[in-house]
């Protein structure tokens, strides 16, 4: 028995509608998920691989749980039903590097293909060390996010144990806050320089211009005001932002007590004066917090938040909290235009990636 009965869950996914061959049907969720958002990414830019470019094109992404349903289902056929042996995939599909993987195999990209695994942090260090590395001429694209697949009973069970999942729903910045949802999910990026991309005439959705990674070095689970606003100020002095021309941040937003307030906190701390001229949200409140692929599912609100002119809400607020005394956006979208985004991601272990976006004013827009 959970103590808890809400989820942001994927429904009625067939993995038939996107893979044909059996093989490709038997990858763990996370890494379908991860697939299925590249496909649509690939699809979306219109980018051609040649040669020349697949061997210069990076795959990172970032997962937190890995295959922990193919886990689950092999060791209940061990323990519960005495199988004598396990599925002889299990470990290709448990891996952590099987999304990557299987995007890198899937396109002929040649170039780095790597995953990050930082907790709640890990597609936005993906994101970020895939922007580093087309910004420093390594490589000329990539193909960058996360995903996560994690609803089964044991995983379950645990976050139960930690006592941070919401019994009813996750409310953000609410003084009446008790929680986070869970969610799973997965949103992949194509990178590429501008000048790259304009020379093809691809759509472009917004500037990926800052990121920014630090550590509390302080508690495994109580997150820090200073380690947040750190990250922060490393992602506005790596894009040379000025913090006034920034407009909107999605917050991390768990919904928690203690991770709401100090990222508020945080939020003060580096953006002073210029704070109550912010808007913050945070989306967790209506897709779930979605672990490792958080970073990616909301970097892409965010370009969209920039792209469309159209901030998303902190949904299911009730009442201000004085600790939370921001902008947050409460209950309806708002239309504004917004020059720079930041995108904040904070983890358990005190593992801290901030991701800065600027609106794209060029022809394409």
């Amino acid at each position: 028995k959970l103590s808890f009965r809400n989820a942001a869950q994927i429904r009625d996914f067939d993995p038939a509608d996107y893979f044909k061959s059996r093989e490709e049907r038997m990858f763990d969720p996370f890494a379908q998920f991860a697939l299925v958002a590249a496909f649509e990414a690939v699809d979306d830019s219109k980018i051609t691989w040649t040669e020349e470019l697949a061997t210069r094109t990076a795959v990172t992404t970032g997962a937190c749980l890995n295959g922990q349903i193919t886990q689950d289902r092999e060791y209940e056929k061990l323990y519960k039903h005495g199988n004598s042996r396990c599925h002889p995939f299990t470990i290709p599909r448990c891996m952590a590097n099987a999304a990557a993987s299987q995007i890198s195999m899937r396109y002929g990209l040649k170039g780095p293909v790597f995953t990050t695994a930082t907790a709640c942090s890990s597609s936005s260090h993906a994101i970020g060390m895939a922007y580093w590395m087309v910004r420093s001429g390594l490589v000329d694209a990539a193909v960058t996010g996360g995903s996560e697949a994690h609803f089964v009973y044991g995983n379950l069970k645990a976050w139960d144990a930690l006592r941070v999942v919401s019994p009813d729903t996750c409310r953000p910045f609410s003084k009446d806050r008790n929680g986070m949802i869970l969610g799973e999910g997965g949103a992949m990026f194509v990178l590429e320089t501008l000048e790259r991309a304009l020379a093809r005439g691809a759509k472009i959705y917004a500037e990926l211009c800052g990121f920014g990674m630090s550590a509390d070095a302080s508690h495994v689970t109580k997150p820090s005001v200073e380690g947040p606003a750190s990250a922060m100020r490393a992602a506005l002095e790596d894009g040379a932002i000025d913090f006034e021309t920034v407009g909107y941040i999605n917050a991390h937003g768990t919904g928690t007590q203690i991770n709401d307030s100090n990222e508020v906190a945080a939020i003060r701390q580096v953006f002073g004066a210029h704070v109550d001229k912010l808007a913050i949200s945070s989306t967790k409140s209506m897709h779930g917090h979605t672990l490792g692929a958080a970073g990616a599912i909301e970097g892409c609100a965010t370009v969209l938040a920039l792209h469309t002119g159209v901030l998303p809400p902190t949904a299911n607020y009730t009442e201000p909290d004085p600790d939370c005394d921001l902008d947050v956006v409460p209950n309806e979208p708002r239309r504004v235009d917004v020059e720079v985004a930041l995108s904040n991601s904070f983890a358990f272990g005190g593992l801290n990636a901030v991701l800065a976006f600027r609106k794209y004013s060029g022809a394409d827009a």
